[in-house]
């Protein structure tokens, strides 16, 4: 298998150019740039990415830290980083954390400054004081779709604005006339869904509504999450004509736990949630949701990212940055209408 150091020979040049020459970067002459990539083709180099990472003092790669893959939002946000990490010669290792700040910390230990340039976090349970002693050790961070805009963490970070998406949220469900909605929250009550509960709070405040706390339920972020916390609402309180849910996953549960219990959706129930995955398209009826920008948040995390990298190579000091995405956007399908006379008369 042929070296860099081979290919230098052939076009002449110092192993340094043919690296800046693959990797895009530097100032070559364009002549230059043509000898080093015939010498590559002529024979047949392929880069060997840990060798790249010893020679060079850093890797071609990214490390995404997520809770659960199985989540579906997650590899949703993973092929948007992984496409836009593309863009600039960078590979991206995905860590799957499985909610296990052990496993998250091991992860940082081993990867970050290793095989990783930069490490990229959504919502992998991760203690800050390890992501600040690994910014610290070197290796930028940067925390992707942090939820409170309003609160930096004291990390670099790309934030959406989930309160206003809980806002938009309930504004629809009050704007079809719905009185009595439960909420099931997917995180504990001081969880990272805390703020899109506030914004639905928020909308039944400014209408002379309020959130009871008798109807709301805090579930895994799961389907089977959502089904059991919406079971429970409706048994306990069959009038809901609706249900907000902090993410689409347990939006999804709700709309299995009403079709299990009797219940029509949208005829007899509502039911809306937040994030806008792919299953939420293909559900039956298809699920009104709030879309957050995941595509823009995971080029805005990678560019923070790659900022931040380069920033020791200019002599500058990183800092807690924090980029805010475009806001939340209401996405009405076929899960919610407006609440049937009948039903408000009950209420």
């Amino acid at each position: 298998m042929p070296t860099l150091s081979e290919v230098a020979r052939r076009a002449g040049v110092t192993s340094a150019t043919v690296s800046n020459v693959l990797r895009n970067r530097g100032r070559v002459g364009e002549e230059t740039r043509q000898r080093v990539l015939e010498a590559v083709e002529a024979l047949n180099y392929r880069p060997h990415l840990a060798a790249r990472a010893l020679a060079e003092g850093r890797a071609p790669t990214l490390a995404l830290m997520v809770s659960s893959i199985a989540n579906p939002f997650y590899p949703e946000f993973a092929l948007a980083v992984e496409r836009s990490a593309r863009e600039s010669g960078h590979f991206v290792i995905i860590c799957n954390t499985n909610d296990d700040s052990i496993a998250g910390r091991a992860y940082l230990e081993q990867i970050a400054g290793n095989l990783s340039e930069g490490v990229l976090v959504m919502n992998a349970n991760l203690d800050f004081d390890d992501l600040r002693a690994t910014q610290e050790r070197g290796t930028p961070v940067v925390l992707c779709m942090w939820e409170r805009p309003g609160d930096p963490p004291g990390l670099p970070c790309v934030a959406v604005d989930f309160r206003l998406a809980g806002r938009l949220a309930g504004r629809h469900l009050i704007e079809l006339g719905h009185e009595r909605i439960g909420a099931i929250v997917g995180s504990k009550p001081s969880g990272i869904h805390a703020p899109r509960y506030a914004g639905f709070a928020d909308a039944m405040r400014e209408t002379g509504r309020k959130a009871y706390a008798k109807s709301k339920r805090h579930a895994p972020d799961t389907i089977a999450g959502g089904y059991a916390a919406a079971r429970e609402l409706l048994e306990r309180d069959p009038a809901l004509t609706a249900i907000f849910a902090t993410n689409d996953l347990p939006a999804l549960g709700a709309m299995h736990a009403a079709a299990d219990l009797g219940f029509d959706v949208p005829r007899d129930l509502s039911v809306i949630g937040i994030t806008d995955i792919q299953l939420a398209r293909e559900s039956r009826p298809p699920l009104t949701t709030v879309a957050v920008p995941t595509i823009e948040a995971a080029r805005m995390a990678v560019s923070l990212l790659r900022e931040l990298i380069e920033r020791p190579a200019r002599g500058e000091e990183p800092s807690a940055l924090m980029c805010v995405t475009s806001s939340p956007e209401l996405v009405v399908r076929g899960s919610t209408r407006s609440v049937s006379k009948k039903k408000r008369k009950e209420s």
